[in-house]
């Protein structure tokens, strides 16, 4: 455990003192009660459990004090609790390599049937975005707390040519981070996007301010996490493990599913062929960057067992978290015992 501010720890020093003042009260008693020859008698009436009975309420007293001078502390416990992410990103390959067949009926049917086992198993407060991407990316649904939009938005995906992985993390960032200082199109197209649409006689374009940027301990932002498909290799667009790296800067965790085979398959697609493959060690190196994971799905029934994983290791959580009110609570409910313990026994307040 540890504490917010815990200089104000020191206020503990007042228990010794008070308890120092007890036992002097005590002693002021008994020797008081040595004047009354009676003493002998009232005594023996009182018994050895009443002796014990009456010093309870002034512990529980001393207990309470003390359980509320820790919460003044503002103590921090790390503890296992739901986690209230705001925002997942579906991040999903529609690239022509998705018609491939050796996950049945293909990589894009299983992977829908996927996702919507997913959608539907998240807590109501969960929004959720989709994002596709082929050779370029982009938003198909805002997040939403609506599962008919989410589950529509995947239904209506459609295979187009490339694999711009790098393009659907930056696309993903950009709608968790609106004001996260960045050109998407600048990103995915290079400088050159900035001068498309520009009359020529326009005025050369100032260069934007950079948004401060503190970078994060990657994977530490709890309020959201991209979950990215894919079952072939970049073949255009940024970098991906760049665009990984600025989700670790923001810590966001990028979880990474491989779905189809290493040897992979060839397809036709739209009058020419290829061979698609898996890239497992690309999945595994954005998942590292952001300290997420990476999970294979080589069949429909794998995939299904991925996405349930998932979802127990987004919701569930261990996280630093205060512990003020439970200690506050704690101690006025001994300080409540006491009270009524002392007007219980002896009919009065300590």
């Amino acid at each position: 455990m540890s504490f917010l501010w815990p200089e104000l720890l020191w206020f503990l020093l007042v228990l010794p003192a008070l308890i120092a003042l007890y036992i002097l009260a005590l002693r002021r008693k008994k020797k008081l009660a040595l004047k009354y020859a009676s003493l002998s008698l009232v005594k023996d009436a009182l018994g050895a459990g009443n002796r014990i009975r009456r010093h309870i309420p002034p512990v529980l007293l001393l207990c309470a004090l003390a359980t509320l001078l820790v919460a003044v502390g503002r103590p921090l416990a790390v503890v296992t609790l739901p986690s209230q992410q705001e925002t997942i990103i579906l991040t999903m390959d529609v690239s022509g390599s998705m018609r491939a067949k050796d996950v049945e009926p293909n990589h894009l049917v299983a992977a829908q049937n996927a996702a919507r086992a997913f959608v539907n198993e998240q807590p109501r407060y969960t929004r959720i975005g989709v994002v596709a991407f082929a050779a370029t990316a982009s938003l198909v649904q805002s997040p939403t707390l609506s599962r008919e939009d989410v589950l529509a938005a995947i239904d209506r995906f459609q295979l187009q040519r490339g694999t711009a992985t790098g393009s659907g993390i930056l696309v993903s960032l950009a709608t968790l981070f609106p004001d996260g200082g960045f050109d998407v199109s600048t990103a995915i197209y290079g400088r050159e996007a900035e001068k498309r649409g520009v009359p020529l006689d326009a005025p050369p374009k100032k260069e934007k301010e950079k948004a401060d940027l503190r970078p994060v301990a990657p994977g530490s932002y709890s309020s959201a996490a991209i979950i990215l498909l894919s079952d072939g290799q970049r073949t255009t667009g940024p970098d991906p493990l760049e665009a990984a790296k600025r989700a670790a800067e923001r810590g966001v965790r990028i979880f990474t599913v491989g779905i189809g085979t290493v040897d992979g398959e060839v397809i036709g697609f739209e009058g020419w062929s290829f061979r698609a493959r898996l890239d497992e060690e690309t999945l595994r190196a954005i998942a590292n960057i952001t300290q997420a994971e990476y999970f294979y799905a080589g069949n429909a029934a794998d995939l299904k067992k991925v996405y349930q994983s998932l979802n127990s290791r987004i919701v569930l959580q261990t996280k630093e978290t205060e512990v003020t009110a439970l200690f506050a609570a704690a101690g006025a409910a001994l300080a409540v015992l006491a009270a009524f313990l002392s007007l219980l026994w002896f009919n009065r307040i300590m």
